[in-house]
């Protein structure tokens, strides 16, 4: 088995050095010793960074992926998290999706001004009372009802 050294697997997998030592540092990959003053990794690692990557845009938290890593870095992802996580972005999307939706509408509208759009306006009332904010990047948040906007 090769190990690679903290350039390869930076060159490799796309991320600067510096990212790879703060997943070091968070305990997300481990060096297997050094080469010099460079890190030496196993080339699982590459898979390790993947799996990172893919929770991360999924979402997820770091201290959420580490906890899904078990000892001896076996993967242990909870399914009820993942499901937590799906319904999330369902949310997330739907709420985009309105305000797509309602901003579409506001740059197509015959009314003389945006403040006389009907839909316009719905859209400012619900973001000036505050439900316009993206939802929570928690999975513990309960469900939140968005209005629709058109």
């Amino acid at each position: 088995m090769q190990l690679l050294d903290i350039a390869d697997v930076a060159q490799r997998s796309g991320l600067p050095a510096s990212a790879l030592r703060f997943y070091e540092e968070k305990g997300l990959i481990v060096s297997v010793g050094r080469r010099g003053l460079r890190r030496l990794f196993e080339p699982d690692v590459l898979e390790r960074l993947a799996l990172i990557a893919l929770g991360r845009i999924a979402g997820f938290s770091l201290e959420d992926i580490a906890a899904m890593f078990g000892p001896g870095g076996k993967l242990r992802i909870r399914r009820d998290r993942l499901t937590a996580k799906a319904d999330e972005l369902d949310r997330t999307i739907r709420h985009l999706a309105a305000m797509r939706d309602g901003l579409r509408h506001a740059a197509v509208c015959k009314a003389p001004s945006h403040m006389e759009c009907p839909t316009f306006r719905r859209l400012v009332r619900v973001a000036g009372a505050g439900r316009l904010s993206p939802p929570s990047s928690t999975t513990k948040t309960k469900s939140r009802r968005r209005p629709a906007l058109t």
